[in-house]
């Protein structure tokens, strides 16, 4: 059946809970090890643009315009190799985060495995705010070149799907103090520094409005903004429910609030692992969607979560990537399953992270079959 909505009507219609043509294909991204593995097995790898989140015209996925607004340093660290061996290597990033990665396995600059975190650019106040020098708002050099006169038109008269800048850029709180000072050192914060935390949760909110605020005030009226969290392991969130909301929750309702007051329509949270006893205060800040429901990690079934929030939350993701790996047949019950979700609406389903290596080139050709026939209403 040919579409007969337009790509943002049916995005804005589905999180409504309204009638659409086809839900929204969306997907998230792939490991460089999946890519070589699919060469190997025959795909012409050059006819894709490996850029999921616009959306990769070979696999028919729907377009989505990521504004390129830069919430990142400027100027951001050198980066810098401080010990390499044929094992592994020991650098600066340009975040000042030091690491030791191991080299066996990197393809086109990604790792096999998680790196180890040696040092961090944040220890306390005085460090903290000598690295807010580098998150100055106001620069030109955060906009894309002439975007009033060559891009704001564009935007106020699309028909896409467009999103207030790039994944992984518009950091959330959680996300963002992680980088600056790492997961065991920031869970210590939160108890022995409380001055910090409140500083730079302060920071976070003051800043990313501010950044911001140029494209919002021109009209642009993204669809939605992507706020990355990961604030969660396999059981659990890494913060508990009262830290978040005497911490973070009062600066995440006004940075909701501001972009939602300035034209962008929902804000969307991006959390792995099980992030649902936070999942209530989230929405208390104004947040109306929760990615990517990992189906690896505890209480994050989908079904579950939609029996407790109702239709007040929208779930993206949910198709367990180890699913993928198994074989035609396993693809197509796990995507069955998700089919009564479909049919109540508010629902857009991804892999519940990037596609690992191995994930065959077949099983991803009948995933990706299956997956746009389900989202067509099609059942087989």
């Amino acid at each position: 059946m040919p579409d007969t909505m337009t790509n943002r009507d049916r995005f804005h219609a589905l999180m409504e809970y309204k009638a659409v043509d086809r839900v929204p294909h969306y997907e998230v991204g792939v490991w460089p090890q999946a890519i070589e593995r699919w060469r190997e097995e025959g795909m012409d790898v050059d006819a894709h643009n490996w850029d999921w989140f616009t959306g990769d015209p070979a696999f028919n996925m729907d377009y989505r315009e990521y504004i390129n607004v830069h919430y990142d340093m400027i100027p951001p660290f050198d980066h810098e190799i401080l010990e390499r061996t044929d094992k592994y290597e020991v650098f600066r990033d340009h975040k000042g985060v030091v690491h030791r990665a191991l080299l066996e396995g990197t393809v086109g600059g990604g790792r096999a495995c998680m790196d180890t975190y040696l040092s961090w650019p944040v220890s306390d106040l005085d460090s903290f705010r000598e690295l807010t020098k580098r998150y100055e708002t106001g620069l030109d050099a955060r906009y894309p070149d002439n975007w009033r006169e060559d891009l704001l038109p564009r935007w106020k008269q699309r028909d896409h799907v467009a999103v207030l800048g790039r994944n992984c850029t518009m950091l959330g709180f959680y996300w963002r103090a992680r980088e600056w000072m790492g997961t065991e050192n920031l869970s210590y914060a939160f108890c022995l520094q409380p001055e910090l935390i409140q500083a730079m949760m302060e920071f976070i909110a003051d800043f990313t409005i501010e950044v911001s605020r140029p494209i919002l005030e021109a009209g642009a009226a993204p669809d939605y903004i992507f706020i990355n969290e990961d604030m969660a392991m396999k059981t659990g969130p890494l913060l508990s429910p009262e830290l978040y909301r005497e911490y973070i929750l009062p600066h995440m309702t006004r940075l909701v609030e501001f972009h939602k007051s300035h034209g962008v329509k929902y804000a969307i949270v991006d959390s792995d692992g099980n992030p649902e006893p936070l999942i209530g205060l989230l929405m208390d800040a104004g947040v109306d969607a929760v990615w990517p429901l990992e189906q690896a990690s505890e209480s994050t079934n989908p079904y579950d979560i939609r029996k407790k929030y109702g239709k007040s939350l929208r779930l993206w993701g949910a198709v367990d990537k180890r699913e993928l790996a198994k074989d035609r047949k396993a693809i197509d019950d796990h995507l069955m399953s998700l089919a009564p979700l479909l049919e109540d609406g508010g629902f857009i389903p991804t892999v519940d992270h990037t596609v690992p290596p191995d994930v065959s080139y077949d099983n991803l050709c009948h995933y990706m079959e299956r997956k746009q026939q389900l989202l067509r209403g099609e059942y087989w």
